[in-house]
């Protein structure tokens, strides 16, 4: 039969065991993160220059005239939901409406 002393002994040892494997987890976790780069996140979404910078084709294309270039990405989707494109076409939208 094990003595008071050789359990505080077991639990003493456990708890450190415990502690170190814990703690050489956490390094590891540490070390790994620290190995791996990461590139800047590059969706257009998220950056605010893209919606302030004119179109690339406005000097080509009259219909990208005014038109930022994040406008510009999202045009195809404006034209396949009707979207109206100018402001004409929204004036005669809004005159339906009414």
């Amino acid at each position: 039969m094990m003595t008071k002393s050789k359990k505080k002994k077991v639990v003493l040892g456990t708890l450190i065991s415990t502690g170190g494997a814990a703690l050489a987890v956490a390094a590891y976790k540490k070390k790994r993160k620290a190995s791996f780069k990461v590139r800047p996140d590059t969706d257009m979404r998220n950056s605010k220059k893209i919606d302030q910078v004119e179109s690339v084709d406005a000097d080509k294309a009259r219909d990208e005239e005014g038109l930022t270039q994040y406008d510009s990405a999202l045009k195809s989707d404006w034209v396949a939901n009707g979207f109206p494109q100018t402001h004409m076409e929204l004036e005669e939208l809004e005159s339906q409406k009414k």
